[in-house]
């Protein structure tokens, strides 16, 4: 399976956006060096850190099943291929280990978001793997991850 790695991303010309700055913040530059300033308690740097993202357990179930994916392959019709590919079920029962609640939920987020995509008719992650290309499963996958963050699952 491959990942595109393209963007989109227009050049930006650094004096383009220095020269912004400074239209928008008129205030001169001290001619000299100013005196150092006195040390940040770690406290108020602490407070001002945005907060990080921590992943809920349907999310990383996801992000773990899809990373699985991506490093031992996708397959079809069959949960291990002998070569250690596997189907949507496969790896999401490899990023778990077992069948627990992150595993089910996971499982169903994913059967809804393919569902959303490819249509109702859908009654199994199985049927649905089987039945679709390598990018649109992934397609599928990443919109379900997307899902759970947004979702904070």
């Amino acid at each position: 399976m491959t990942t595109r790695t393209a963007t989109d991303f227009t050049h930006v010309d650094p004096a383009l956006y220095a020269k912004a700055f400074q239209l928008l913040d008129p205030t001169p530059e001290p001619a000299a060096p100013a005196a150092p300033a006195a040390p940040t308690p770690v406290s108020l740097i602490l407070a001002a850190a945005p907060p990080v993202h921590r992943p809920g357990p349907v999310e990383k179930t996801l992000t773990d099943a899809l990373a699985f994916l991506d490093t031992h392959g996708w397959a079809k019709h069959r949960l291990i291929h002998p070569e250690g590919a596997r189907c949507s079920i496969g790896a999401l029962r490899a990023a778990t280990g077992a069948r627990n609640a992150a595993y089910r939920d996971a499982g169903n987020l994913l059967l809804d978001e393919a569902r959303s995509q490819h249509g109702n008719q859908w009654e199994s992650i199985p049927a649905w793997n089987d039945s679709h290309t390598g990018p649109q499963v992934r397609g599928v996958w990443e919109a379900a991850i997307r899902r759970a963050h947004h979702l904070n699952i």
